[in-house]
């Protein structure tokens, strides 16, 4: 433990790579908008794994259980198997702590729209496996795992979240050709749509999106999605609102311990050497407060990075400019 307010208990996992650098200008952002935290700081990510096997155990989910928030940096090392951290570290949190939506806002001069991405269910639910592995006449199959109690929650989340906004809610899928999945999803959509008289509805199929998420974003308001699409889109949404490496997360269960990280890789190319832009793990930490119910800090950390492109410098330079606006 470290620090000295009772008030939020955040557990804190700098990971790998870059992902301590930038998660140390995040917290430094914090404490000058004048919020305390009550920190635990967690030693996990494939360079943990390295030494010792440990990706993460149970009994680090039952004390997170206890916390109000995650802040987390970034997980990966070239020298662990692809995937292992991914899966044990990052899906493993998001199941056990049933952090369902997983919201990304991407904000410019010219577009403001919020992805939410259901986050527990889909094709990353692992349902699946293999007959005959290892044999010309090998099978694979990946099945999509949709309940309409999964469905409809991360739904109503994205109407509630339009009503603070500007009212309009966009249904994203592939339901000519996923007719079982998309037929869950449009329908559950429909009929919380008609709950919300006031929001305004539209649908795309998830590869005309792609195409208006580069030509018009500015048409978007909420998206919202299932866990594969969003995961795609999401990127596309980083890479048209000034880059990935700008774009920040939640990975939310309302009301309970919830996780916030920049979208950005561990970098290992960069490590060091000062380069890394800490601006999406700052706006995953405003998108922190938000959850800790400190929105006028919040607000205050995302008028200070302004437009992230006036931002240059080192890693730490990038951090004490956001503090000076502050």
């Amino acid at each position: 433990m470290s620090n000295e307010s009772n008030l939020h208990r955040v557990g804190i996992v700098g990971g790998d790579g870059i992902g301590p650098d930038v998660v140390a200008e995040g917290l430094k952002v914090i404490a000058a908008a004048g919020v305390e935290l009550q920190m635990s700081h967690y030693d996990l990510g494939g360079d943990r794994y390295l030494r010792d096997g440990v990706v993460l155990d149970d009994a680090t989910i039952e004390e997170w259980r206890e916390l109000d928030a995650l802040y987390f940096g970034a997980v990966g090392s070239l020298d662990v198997p692809p995937g292992l951290i991914e899966r044990g570290l990052l899906l493993k949190m998001r199941f056990a702590l049933d952090l369902y939506i997983n919201q990304r806002p991407f904000v410019t001069e010219s577009h403001d729209f919020v992805v939410i991405r259901e986050n527990t269910e889909g094709t990353y639910a692992g349902e699946g496996g293999f007959l005959r592995k290892n044999t010309p006449e090998e099978i694979a199959t990946q099945g999509s795992v949709n309940t309409r109690r999964g469905v409809e929650r991360c739904v109503r989340y994205a109407f509630e979240l339009a009503k603070t906004r500007r009212g309009h809610v966009t249904l994203v899928h592939k339901t000519n050709v996923l007719t079982f999945a998309g037929d869950l999803w449009e329908r559950t959509f429909n009929e919380v749509a008609a709950e919300y008289p006031d929001i305004d509805t539209g649908y795309n199929h998830v590869d005309a999106c792609c195409i208006y998420m580069v030509e018009d974003p500015g048409r978007f308001d909420v998206i919202v999605t299932d866990n594969l699409f969003g995961d795609i889109i999401t990127d596309l949404g980083g890479a048209v609102s000034g880059g990935i490496g700008l774009a920040s997360s939640a990975n939310l269960h309302p009301g309970s311990v919830s996780m916030f990280e920049p979208v950005h890789g561990s970098a290992p190319d960069i490590v060091g050497m000062g380069k890394a832009n800490p601006t999406a793990a700052v706006l995953s930490g405003a998108l922190m407060l938000d959850h800790l119910g400190e929105s006028d800090a919040a607000d205050r950390i995302r008028a200070a990075c302004g437009d992230p492109e006036s931002l240059t410098g080192t890693t730490t330079e990038i951090g004490d400019a956001i503090v000076g606006r502050l």
